[in-house]
């Protein structure tokens, strides 16, 4: 059974004239006749019953339409769900985005993008690295957006976005606000807040360890928003990027002696065939002109 003997029956169905059926569906009448006769052979019996000028469907003809309006009906909508999705609209993607990265820094880039793309609906997947990378290698996600300090596997293509800064957040009056810059060596005795989803946990505790920096540690929290709130309270302090969405009541000063950056990149899984949606975001983020870290003043 072929879509266009489907699309000639119900022509027929709608008619009930063979020689009209045929114009609408712009073909000969043989050629239609010859299409109705192959679905009734198909189908096992008659499918119209033609008298003179009347034609009438048959019982077979009755019972067998309003399945063939169904798959009619349904090829119908995908191939209008097809064509607006390569034309990009009410085309969807998923994007992983890292859950430390603020939206202070991305959020011009995903305006940019809206208003030039407006029929593309990206849903934006947080994760920390390795689950990020576990999901797009599953195809959960298509793309993502994220930092490792010990890079990215083989399989992953990696392309550097921006550079960030680590910072130290302090309350409002702490000792070390009035400083441009704070060292490690600087921060010996305080109070410790730890955000369990850094990817830089590790390189930062050595960084203390070599410094000789003896930080007692308070809270542990995945929670972004949990660990600032403490800080702001007066709890302690914590590290954490310099375009993170932090509070008002907060002070950031930048970590010297050395100071610590990260890369943020967009990572695609080599070799995996985009979708248009995919492939135009794809080919925006890596054109949008991010910021430097020079043009931050840092």
């Amino acid at each position: 059974m072929e879509m266009h003997q489907i699309r000639y029956f119900l022509a027929v169905c709608d008619t009930l004239n063979f020689t009209r059926a045929a114009e609408r569906c712009n073909v000969t009448q043989p050629a239609l006749t010859r299409a109705i006769q192959k679905l009734e052979e198909e189908l096992g019996g008659l499918l119209f019953r033609r008298e003179r000028n009347q034609t009438h469907l048959t019982d077979l003809g009755q019972l067998v339409k309003p399945r063939l309006e169904a798959i009619h009906d349904q090829t119908d909508a995908a191939q209008r769900a097809a064509k607006d999705f390569l034309k990009l609209d009410n085309a969807a993607f998923r994007l992983g985005i890292m859950c430390t990265i603020g939206p202070v820094r991305f959020m011009p880039f995903l305006d940019q993008f809206r208003r030039q793309h407006p029929g593309i609906d990206l849903t934006l997947i947080e994760g920390v690295p390795e689950k990020l990378e576990e999901r797009m290698k599953a195809g959960e996600i298509d793309v993502a957006v994220m930092a490792r300090p010990g890079g990215f596997d083989e399989r992953c293509d990696v392309h550097p976005l921006y550079r960030e800064r680590f910072m130290i957040a302090l309350p409002k009056g702490h000792r070390l606000a009035a400083k441009d810059g704070v060292t490690f060596s600087e921060l010996d005795g305080e109070t410790y807040l730890q955000r369990v989803s850094c990817e830089y946990l590790d390189e930062l505790r050595e960084l203390r360890e070599q410094t000789g920096a003896k930080m007692k540690l308070a809270y542990a929290s995945e929670r972004e928003d949990w660990i600032m709130t403490m800080v702001a309270s007066g709890l302690g302090v914590c590290m954490l990027p310099q375009f993170s969405a932090t509070l008002p009541a907060l002070e950031l000063r930048p970590m010297i002696d050395p100071p610590v950056w990260r890369t943020v990149s967009l990572v695609t899984l080599a070799g995996r065939r985009f979708s248009p949606a995919v492939k135009t975001f794809v080919q925006a983020i890596k054109a949008y002109k991010w910021p430097k870290a020079d043009d931050m003043g840092l």
